[in-house]
């Protein structure tokens, strides 16, 4: 444990944006397996879950939590699947 102020007070927002973070990438995987599990058993209601799923993924990536192309990639990966699930 630190001894000096400035280093126990980083610790401590360090542990919180540690949680934040966590939360927030929970948030976006149950969202991505949530759609997985929809395309799966029905595509055409995974239209509107890909909306959700798209804009949990945006509010990551504006938070800075998720790169901002790792996020657009994803969701053209979950774009994709569902293309090549409804045809």
């Amino acid at each position: 444990m630190p001894n000096i102020k400035s280093a126990i007070k980083r610790v401590k927002v360090n542990e919180k944006k540690n949680l934040r973070n966590r939360m927030v990438k929970s948030r976006v995987k149950t969202a991505v397996k949530k759609y997985n599990a929809v395309l799966a058993s029905d595509p055409a209601a995974a239209v509107k879950e890909l909306s959700a799923v798209a804009s949990t993924l945006d509010k990551a990536a504006a938070k800075g939590i998720v790169h901002k192309n790792a996020v657009n990639r994803k969701k053209a990966r979950l774009a994709k699947a569902l293309n090549k699930a409804t045809a």
